[in-house]
Order: C-alpha cells, then structure tokens, then sequence
C-alpha cells in the first residue's frame, strides 16, 4: 500500500516537502495519517540541517479537508475526540510549538476543518486562487477544537474571525489574503514557482537567526514588548554567538552572498 504522507528532501537535503498523500478522500486525516505525521515532525524537528519546511496536500482539489469523515473511516464521537486532543493540534502541527524552522502551507485546494487549522499553523501561507478556506466544524455539528478558535482569534479582528466561526462558510483565497491570513495568492499553475520564490528568500537567512525569531516571537506572544525583549531563549543565544553571525559579517565586508554554516 501506498504511503499516505511522503517526506521528501530537496535544495541539498536543506527543504522538506510533506505531503499528505490521500486525494481520494480530498487528503482528509485519519489516525494512520496523524501517527506519520507526528513522526515526520519529530524527526524534521530533530535534524538541524532541514532549514524550511513545505507542507501540502497531493493532487489539486485540497491541502487537506480535516478529519476523515468518509464512510469506512474509524470516526469518534466529538466526547471521544474531545477527550483524546492531541497537545500537538490537528495534524499534530496546529498546536505544535517546538518546530523551530520555517514551515511554509502550500494551499492547493480546500484546506478545511482541520486543515485550516493545520495552515493556522505554518509561518507563511501561499494559496493557489482557486483555494477555499474554512473552520466548517459548525456545519456537522462538532467544534474547531485543536486551536482554530484561538489562532483565528489571534490573527484577525473579532468580527472577521467570528464572521468565519459562526457561519463555518467556505472562504476564497483573496478573501482570506484581505484578512491578512495568507501571504500570497497565484494561479494554481504558479503555485510551485510561488512557494519556490518564498523557500529562495528563506534560505538567504541565516537559520541560525531564522530559529531564534521562531522562538522569540513564539515566546513573547502576549508579553509587552519590554517583557519579551529580556526573554533569554536558547536559539537567541546560540544565534547571537555562532558561526553564522561572523559569517554575515565577513560576507557583507567582503560583498558577497554569505555561505551558512547554520551553527
């Protein structure tokens, strides 16, 4: 049987594309897709030479539509689920908070339910114009209960946010790019040379700072900003003495592009 998340290495191992394979239920999530998930997360999380992270859904009609909710799929009820939460989020990615690279949602279709909250999730969002959004949860009776309440919340004005909450509709791409939740929205058939231009821009950083600022703006969510700036995280004290800060240095007096170490 096929693998229903593939992890794939590109730009010399420094990339990871993770997709969820499943297009014949719109890459909706069931528990064998979560395990792998969960996984894949963990090992990316542990390897300190992946410098970005792409993930999507295969095929062109969905990123991910939630949960599985298809026939023949093992369903729980919402107590059950509710019980069972994951500290990780839906896709083990919604919640997550200690993958410190950046992680870029490559929006190709429906991402719904769960799978907005999986994009709630990533750094930076770039959707193909056909892509529809929504926390329909309200629709089939259950709750956006792994974060898409409280990351919408955070992210937009009330009204927009409860706007989407209360009527679970299914949201455009540039609607959603007006509300400022995703970064950029192309034709689908640009959509890889879009997310390429982003991975391009990412890995000109160094990912040494680049991890430090996950963690920092992680860190001071809701601290004033004289509160996170005294916040001594160990990715900001590796940054600010690491190979890489002398290497910026040295490339910008010599005016040429800077060669990472990333340590």
């Amino acid at each position: 049987m096929r693998d229903e998340v593939r992890c794939v290495r590109e730009y010399d191992g420094q990339v990871a594309r993770v997709v969820i394979d499943r297009p014949r239920v719109l890459n909706a999530v069931d528990r064998a897709t979560t395990e792998r998930l969960r996984e894949i997360w963990a090992e990316l999380e542990a390897d300190r030479s992946i410098r970005a992270v792409v993930v999507t859904g295969a095929g062109e009609r969905a990123f991910s539509t939630g949960a599985d909710m298809s026939a023949g799929a093992t369903a729980k009820s919402g107590l059950e689920y509710w019980a069972g939460l994951d500290p990780d989020g839906f896709g083990a990615l919604s919640l997550r908070e200690t993958l410190d690279v950046p992680v870029i949602a490559k929006v190709n279709g429906y991402a719904l339910g769960g799978g907005m909250e999986m994009v709630l999730g990533c750094d930076i969002v770039i959707a193909a114009d056909h892509a529809r959004f929504g926390l329909t949860e309200p629709r089939v009776g259950r709750i956006p209960l792994d974060g898409g309440v409280f990351r919408l919340m955070e992210r937009v004005p009330h009204t927009q946010a409860m706007g989407l909450l209360l009527t679970g509709r299914k949201v455009p791409a540039a609607e959603m790019y007006r509300m400022g939740l995703v970064n950029e929205v192309v034709p689908g058939e640009r959509l890889d040379e879009a997310v390429d231009r982003w991975l391009t821009e990412v890995l000109a950083c160094s990912p040494m700072s680049l991890r430090a600022i996950k963690q920092m703006a992680r860190a001071g969510a809701g601290l004033t900003a004289r509160q996170a700036h005294a916040l001594r995280l160990p990715a900001l004290m590796e940054a600010v003495d690491s190979e890489d800060a002398a290497e910026g240095v040295r490339a910008f007096q010599e005016k040429r592009p800077p060669v990472w170490p990333g340590r």
